[in-house]
């Protein structure tokens, strides 16, 4: 599925009783992977930017952004081997239990009415040593409001009290041409069949690909258009198998700059010891 951008039609965003047990109800911030169900989606709230809805890789199925900022983030934990599960919007559901204690903090958060105020933390990412990692994701002009400063520090204590590593990210911390390229590059990974490639085509395909890499320092959109012509494909299919070589890491390039496919001799590096079947 690709990734879609849709502007926001103004929503009902009023907080109820109803609202809160019907979130509860579909287990919403439940789960892992696949099963995970944000405790907010894109068809809940308005959102002042635009909004996005893509499927992951590392989770298989549809996440949701409620702005660029957001998007690009999710853009690097998908590219960084170390995270092996991303769930957005994760809802402190019990954050009453776990800061009450913390008299210094604003109370509006900690009063039992309902229904309850439910704070979000953006990301709570899984890495492969099995620890716990938290980001919320702002804009910076956002850190200069006093009453998100106080929603943050909520959000870090508890954090804190649950010994996981709890930090912001503003859009000045986006590597902004990395970000893009893996945009770029994104979808290919589970695209294959609606250009009417099978598996095993695919992996045959990549093979003769990498291969013209080698042998050839011609730039990229030369390489990839005689591969269409050689092997009487469609136009841009070549293109697309080098972004699935990318994006599944068989082949890398350097992902800080921008990916420039009319340059001749590309510096590409081919990792022989991938295994196409680890990237279905």
């Amino acid at each position: 599925m690709k990734e879609r951008k849709i502007y926001m039609a103004k929503r009902d965003t009023t907080w109820t009783v109803a609202k809160y047990k019907r979130f509860l109800s579909k287990n919403r911030g439940s789960g892992e992977l696949a099963s995970y169900k944000p405790w907010l989606s894109i068809q809940d709230f308005p959102s002042k930017g635009r909004v996005s809805r893509v499927k992951g890789w590392k989770t298989n199925r549809i996440h949701h952004f409620f702005s660029d900022i957001q998007t690009r983030c999710f853009y690097m934990f998908e590219w960084d081997n170390e995270v092996v599960d991303i769930r957005e919007h994760y809802p402190l559901l019990d954050l009453v239990e776990v800061v009450k204690e913390n008299k210094d903090l604003k109370q509006d958060f900690f009063t039992n009415e309902e229904p309850p105020y439910i704070l979000t933390t953006t990301f709570l990412l899984t890495l492969k040593n099995h620890k716990y990692v938290a980001r919320t994701v702002k804009s910076s002009s956002e850190l200069e409001k006093k009453s998100v400063l106080e929603r943050l520090e909520i959000e870090r204590r508890y954090w804190a009290a649950k010994e996981i590593d709890f930090g912001i990210i503003t859009q000045k911390e986006i590597p902004i041409k990395m970000v893009k390229n893996i945009e770029w590059i994104h979808q290919s990974l589970y695209t294959y069949e609606e250009r009417g490639l099978t598996k095993s085509l695919l992996e045959n395909y990549c093979t003769i690909l990498i291969d013209k890499f080698r042998d050839s320092n011609y730039s990229i959109r030369k390489i990839t258009s005689d591969f269409d012509k050689e092997n009487n494909v469609s136009d841009g299919t070549g293109l697309y198998i080098f972004k699935y070589l990318l994006a599944s890491k068989l082949i890398t390039i350097e992902m800080n700059e921008s990916i420039d496919i009319t340059k001749s001799n590309p510096k590409l590096i081919i990792d022989w010891g991938a295994r196409y079947a680890s990237n279905q």
